[in-house]
């Protein structure tokens, strides 16, 4: 008789669980879904196309890092470097900002991505590097606080352009995006996305400093400043 009564218990416990998880798991994903149509819809109204880009007066054209091969820009990172030397060329700005990891000795986005842009012509002293771009929000945060920019035009992927525009403009830049946009990407790739616009989103309300900030090194400098070797 004790176990007839405990299972009709049990299982109206199990079920209500299974409800709840279940409503939780929905509502997460309603969460998500606004989240992310927010974040676009917002930054798609900043997103421009190549040959608008000369019409605007940037501090600089920003590009984020996104990974090495061998020590050599990854396809994804070879495409942000050559679409951003497209909108230089546009003469919307001289100055480039190069913001990536270089947390570890033997890894360094950064000095790969100046080296990049002055192989094909940018002169290394209008090129600087955000060595804490850990981040798209660190990115964002320290162009604003470290290199006191006000307006620039950012160069990434499109299903990642929306998140690094909207970051930027509540963090208070001026800011605006080119798509850098000729490889295919894999469906992970916004998947994972739609996580990050998410944090992002909490962050911007939260606005939690970077791993690190330092002293200020105004973009209207040089960008030898920002050198961390003899050679570039």
């Amino acid at each position: 008789m004790f176990t007839a009564l405990r299972k009709p218990k049990f299982k109206k416990i199990f079920k209500r669980t299974v409800c709840i998880l279940l409503a939780v798991c929905l509502l997460g994903a309603v969460a998500v879904t606004a989240v992310n149509a927010y974040v676009m819809s917002y930054a798609s109204d900043y997103i421009l196309d190549m040959d608008e880009v000369g019409d605007y007066g940037f501090d600089c054209v920003m590009v984020l890092g996104a990974g090495l091969w061998d020590g050599e820009p990854s396809p994804m990172l070879k495409e942000r470097l050559n679409f951003g030397l497209q909108v230089y060329d546009t003469g919307c700005t001289d100055r480039m900002l190069m913001s990536g990891d270089h947390g570890q000795a033997d890894y360094d986005e950064v000095n790969t991505m100046k080296a990049y842009a002055a192989d094909h012509g940018v002169p290394p002293d209008n090129v600087f590097m955000d060595h804490a771009g850990f981040s798209t929000y660190e990115s964002m945060y320290r162009a604003r606080d470290v290199f006191d920019v006000e307006k620039m035009v950012i160069v990434t992927q499109s299903y990642h352009l929306y998140r690094a525009v909207y970051d930027a403009r509540k963090l208070g830049i001026d800011a605006y995006g080119v798509k850098a946009e000729k490889l295919k990407y894999s469906l992970m790739n916004d998947v994972r996305e739609a996580a990050a616009r998410t944090k992002d989103f909490i962050w911007c309300i939260a606005k939690p400093e970077p791993t690190y900030l330092g002293e200020e090194i105004p973009i209207s400098a040089s960008g030898s400043l920002t050198d961390d070797k003899t050679e570039i």
